[in-house]
């Protein structure tokens, strides 16, 4: 079974909020990568990464955010990730790689 990724981008002045909702897999990431690049490479970007729809990301998809992450800092963009549910956040505390990336706190469904 195949579950599909969406992905809804939405700019406004220098901010792109990135709308995604599904699962995050070997499948679908090449589709997350298509769409994050390109935003991650623009200069002075903010790049808002909205995961509350996101109830599933495998280690492909945190190569993503790594290789998103990496563009960032290369063109003096920033990458943020809010709205994240506990299993998709726990991943990326479990790895370190809520160290490097800013992850707003504020879990869905957790006060």
């Amino acid at each position: 079974m195949n579950i599909n990724l969406e992905v809804e981008i939405v700019e406004q002045d220098s901010t792109a909020i990135v709308l995604l909702a599904g699962e995050i897999d070997a499948y679908t990431a090449p589709k997350l990568k298509e769409a994050l690049l390109p935003l991650a490479k623009q200069q002075g970007l903010l790049i808002e990464v909205n995961l509350e729809k996101v109830n599933y990301m495998d280690s492909t998809g945190l190569g993503v955010f790594i290789s998103a992450l990496k563009a960032t800092k290369e063109s003096g963009s920033e990458l943020k990730l809010v709205q994240l549910q506990d299993r998709v956040k726990r991943l990326f505390e479990i790895t370190a790689l809520d160290s490097i990336i800013t992850i707003d706190s504020t879990v869905r469904g957790g006060k």
